[in-house]
């Protein structure tokens, strides 16, 4: 009796597991050409440098977004203040024609009627700050609540109120013959003057042949003069010498002007009076004063009858009731921020001619 054959048995390779009947995972057999790698440590390093990427991007972001809103900001605030300069431009320029118009009246009424210039006169009375909006026309067309809160305040003062420094040194002739003089009436005027406030004369002494040198070398030299140029400014007196004490005192009663001018007794000042007038005592130049405001001068005469002392001793060529020249000053407020202008003009006339300006801001 034959047996039956059966199917040959191998060794069991090495590795090689009997599949389980029961539902699992398979492993994978030996020779699977795929392999698993553990992913912890790389999804942990892509998911960092994702988030640093991502704060790189936000802050990039937020830096020009900073940037364009600081750019915005300062483009306002450029223009702003531009169109704050502008206004404040044209509003000053309007102010200095408002006076040159009231000067220019003035002069009429002095042509037509005989006036002089006195402190009494519409011109001479100080406009106190206002605000801006008050000077415009109450019609429908003008929205007051619109417009930059602004405040205006100025004030017109004869320069010939004062003494005129350029008149201590005379210029004669031109070219290679000129020559420059000191007046000898103007020096006795600024001695008294300097006397008056206790400043030191030598300085005055000093300070007029170092002008006489600068207004002699400044018309005879052709080449560029070693000394300082003509001064046209009261503070520019520095250049002769002056200190900056004296100026502070002398600014109330000294001025610069283009050209030798005559002092308006109307408008000076007791010290000015007492310099320009010889002999003249600081308490009778403080009765002239007084008797003035009551009563102001027309004429050269009635100053002599105000005070008979003076018959005599008033010069028509250095002693005068009317004036051409005048400082202007405006000041205008907007905000937190002051603009200021100052402008010298010449009546010549009916004509108001505007000789220069000066604007200054402050806080």
């Amino acid at each position: 009796m034959s047996l039956p054959r059966t199917a040959p048995r191998h060794p069991p390779v090495e590795g090689w597991r009997r599949p389980s009947s029961r539902v699992g995972p398979v492993m994978p057999l030996l020779g699977s050409t795929s392999l698993c790698v553990a992913p912890g440590p790389v999804k942990a390093r892509q998911r960092g440098a994702a988030l640093l990427l991502a704060m790189l991007t936000v802050t990039l972001v937020a830096t020009l977004a900073s940037a364009a809103l600081w750019q915005q900001w300062r483009a306002r605030v450029v223009e702003t203040a531009e169109r704050q300069r502008v206004q404040a431009g044209w509003m000053l320029t309007g102010a200095l024609d408002w006076s040159r118009l009231i000067l220019r009246e003035d002069e009429r009424n002095n042509q037509t009627r005989g006036d002089a210039d006195h402190l009494g006169e519409p011109w001479a009375m100080p406009l106190e700050e206002a605000r801006l909006s008050t000077f415009l026309a109450a019609d429908r067309n003008n929205n007051t609540d619109e417009l930059l809160p602004a405040f205006l305040s100025g004030e017109v003062r004869d320069q010939q109120s004062r003494l005129n420094f350029l008149n201590l040194v005379r210029r004669n002739g031109s070219g290679a013959q000129a020559n420059a003089v000191v007046s000898e009436p103007d020096r006795e005027a600024f001695e008294r003057l300097y006397q008056q406030l206790n400043l030191p004369p030598a300085e005055l002494d000093a300070a007029i042949e170092a002008l006489r040198l600068t207004l002699l070398r400044s018309t005879q030299d052709t080449q560029p003069s070693p000394t300082a140029l003509p001064p046209t400014r009261l503070e520019q007196l520095a250049w002769l010498g002056i200190s900056r004490t004296s100026l502070a005192a002398l600014a109330p009663h000294v001025t610069l002007l283009p050209e030798p001018t005559k002092v308006n007794l109307n408008t000076a000042s007791a010290e000015v009076l007492g310099a320009v007038l010889p002999d003249l005592s600081l308490a009778d130049a403080q009765s002239l004063v007084i008797g003035r405001a009551r009563d102001p001068w027309r004429q050269l005469n009635d100053v002599a009858r105000t005070l008979p002392a003076l018959n005599g001793r008033l010069q028509p060529e250095r002693h005068d009731v009317r004036s051409r020249y005048f400082e202007v000053r405006g000041r205008l407020r907007l905000d937190d921020v002051v603009i200021e202008e100052r402008s010298l003009v010449v009546r010549n006339g009916l004509q108001v001619r505007v000789l220069w300006r000066e604007r200054f801001t402050s806080q």
